[in-house]
């Protein structure tokens, strides 16, 4: 009995110790927060948590502008947020057309095809077992303030600044004059922009529903400005506390390829040929034909980023497509192929032997006219 009290006490101490693992796991995923995603640092208000699951962009480049649509998927309890991307030169701000990545995403999808096997698999006969299944006014400085704000510009859901900065803290202290909380690390992050001059497009989210929160995917942000090389900021993802997932669309005069993997696992092309755009894609980047490339990465350790992506053409401009086969029973006329195969060859055996037996026989047949021994 003693035996018997002693195990039922470990099995409820060993039960509490695992639910009590479980609602750790869970809590820690609500309260860890993102502060990056693949272009910027995604900075939520003081009381909430925001993270971005998906990021998905499309980059134009004629070799002197680069414009760039970008949509993410959040999740998450914030009514507010703040966002921030360095560009290396002045940009304009617009909210994008929401039909260009559904339309991108039928233009990359993969093709699909059919392939039959012989031999019959689970499911088939007979082996089949049954049914399956931001903004505000620069700060108060000199002539020459450490942050300026170029222009600011209300879209949607997203309240526009184009910033200039001088130090990486007067700009952390811009945001937080407007009432964000920042990471500590992220002055130090943009230190490498400041030193390099760019410019930085902070954005304030906040929904147009005074009790919304900011969750699902958001209305596309199209960014434009100059640059004689096609780069699409990355470095500050490096703040990131999840894993980052990227998808990129580039629309240029040629097939396009990351310089390097800057940290994360190897970029996927998932789609690579020559377009002639219409509809939202035309809107994005023009009628002309042009060359898509679709890139796919995943950063399973944020902090392992190292850079910003550099995209360069490929040695050539060779066209690439998925292909995801279903695969079916061959069959000829409704009856699958091996039955008529092997009914066929069990038909030639039988008849094989029937007609050797038959030979047999007429062999040990005497002749007419001769006696038999």
């Amino acid at each position: 009995m003693g035996e018997t009290v002693r195990t039922a006490s470990w099995i409820r101490r060993r039960v509490g110790l695992l639910l009590f693992a479980l609602l750790a796991t869970q809590l820690g995923s609500l309260i860890s927060p993102a502060y990056a995603c693949g272009c910027g640092a995604m900075v939520p208000d003081g009381t909430s948590r925001i993270g971005v699951s998906r990021e998905a962009s499309v980059i134009r480049w004629d070799g002197k502008a680069e414009q760039v649509a970008m949509r993410f998927t959040v999740g998450g309890d914030a009514k507010r947020a703040a966002w921030i991307m360095p560009v290396p030169g002045r940009a304009t701000v617009r909210l994008g057309d929401p039909g260009l990545f559904p339309e991108l995403a039928d233009l990359t999808g993969p093709e699909y095809r059919t392939r039959g096997y012989f031999w019959p698999r689970r499911g088939d006969w007979p082996l089949d077992s049954g049914r399956g299944d931001m903004a505000g006014a620069a700060p108060p400085g000199s002539a020459e303030p450490q942050v300026g704000v170029i222009g600011r510009e209300r879209l949607g859901d997203f309240d526009v600044a184009r910033l200039t900065a001088t130090d990486p803290e007067a700009l952390g202290g811009w945001l937080r004059a407007n009432g964000f909380v920042l990471p500590d690390r992220l002055s130090a992050e943009l230190k490498p922009y400041v030193d390099q001059r760019w410019e930085y497009v902070a954005v304030r989210l906040a929904p147009r529903e005074p009790y919304g929160t900011l969750s699902g995917t958001l209305d596309p942000l199209l960014i434009r400005f100059e640059s004689d090389r096609l780069v699409y900021p990355m470095r500050l993802s490096r703040l990131a506390g999840t894993a980052q997932s990227l998808g990129l669309y580039v629309l240029a005069e040629h097939r396009m390829e990351p310089v390097s993997a800057i940290g994360g696992n190897a970029p996927e092309v998932t789609f690579a040929g020559q377009i002639t755009p219409t509809g939202a894609v035309a809107a994005f980047a023009g009628a002309a034909p042009v060359f898509l490339t679709a890139i796919d990465q995943s950063f399973p350790v944020p902090s392992r980023i190292d850079g910003d992506h550099e995209l360069r053409a490929s040695a050539g401009d060779s066209p690439y497509r998925r292909v995801e086969y279903t695969d079916e029973l061959l069959t000829a006329g409704g009856i699958p192929v091996w039955i008529l195969t092997v009914g066929g060859a069990l038909a030639a055996v039988a008849l094989a032997a029937v007609l050797t037996a038959l030979r047999l026989r007429r062999g040990r047949t005497p002749l007419p006219g001769r006696p038999h021994v």
